[in-house]
């Protein structure tokens, strides 16, 4: 089964459930809303709902939380010249920081101090609630699964240990472009996941290279903090990011930007100057 978010011709945004060849609308103004709705797999079939879809909005608009999970590929932690971690290396992000599959990225000031990287990342959504949960508990509340990437400001987040401030930047983590239940995708079968840049292959790796999977990670966060519908989870990048290149290369003004996982789906992002860049102010 398939979800998405649309935005809608009254100005909102609604959640859509895939049913045969169309997709059924709902009452829910997202998929993560829609997750927390008691047998929500039957609502659409019962919902008119007067509005048409007009746009491309994130999977989930407005997650309570977003935890990411950094140096979590084998082949990440090995091009960055580190140890495997004992646990998962974990930060947080926003719902500011997310944005439609299809939607521009925006530098932040100019293109060469801002340091723009990709990061490909298959990332979770959660879909019930879940405290302290052993790993089969965390396993049985996975909703699906979506395509992000973790548009990195390498320039802020190398200004302290702390990588929030490079994580966090307004519109720069695209999720979609849907949400792919996992009886139709198992990470654990290795899946392909890739990133493009302007049609050249930058990232390439399989799920199955993952040192903390899904469960594991749900059941991790889970111990410290409570999960429920609509949460999402990024569980990290494969090897091939700009900045651990020789020499390091980061994103330009129209750069094309490919995200891709095999069987889930593909963003297509355009990265766009700010303002400041444009007009010097």
């Amino acid at each position: 089964m398939r979800l998405r978010t649309v935005r809608t011709d009254d100005g909102g945004t609604r959640a859509e459930i895939h049913r045969g060849a169309r997709w059924s609308p709902t009452d829910a103004p997202d998929v993560g809303v829609l997750l927390a709705t008691p047998d929500w797999r039957s609502t659409a079939d019962a919902t008119t709902h007067p509005t048409s879809p007009t746009g491309s909005a994130p999977v989930v608009t407005t997650p309570a939380k977003i935890v990411c999970c950094g140096h979590n590929y084998r082949a990440h932690i090995a091009e960055m010249g580190r140890a495997a971690p004992q646990f998962p290396t974990l930060f947080a992000k926003f719902a500011d920081t997310l944005t439609a599959w299809d939607a521009d990225i925006t530098l932040p000031g100019a293109a060469e101090s801002a340091l723009l990287d990709w990061e490909a990342e298959l990332a979770i959504v959660v879909g019930d609630v879940l405290s302290r949960a052993d790993r089969e508990t965390a396993l049985s509340a996975i909703a699906g699964y979506t395509v992000a990437n973790d548009f990195s400001v390498r320039a802020w987040q190398r200004r302290t240990p702390q990588w929030l401030q490079g994580k966090a930047f307004d519109a720069t983590t695209p999720l979609g472009p849907e949400l792919v239940t996992p009886d139709e995708a198992d990470p654990a079968a290795g899946l392909r996941i890739s990133c493009r840049v302007n049609g050249v292959e930058e990232q390439v790796g399989s799920t199955d290279d993952l040192v903390f999977d899904p469960a594991t990670l749900l059941s991790y966060i889970s111990g410290f903090t409570v999960l429920r519908p609509g949460d999402v989870v990024l569980t990290g990048t494969p090897g091939g990011v700009g900045i651990a290149a020789d020499p390091p290369r980061f994103l330009r003004p129209g750069d094309v930007v490919e995200t891709e996982i095999e069987g889930i789906g593909l963003l297509r992002n355009r990265i766009t100057a700010s303002h400041t860049e444009i007009t010097g102010r």
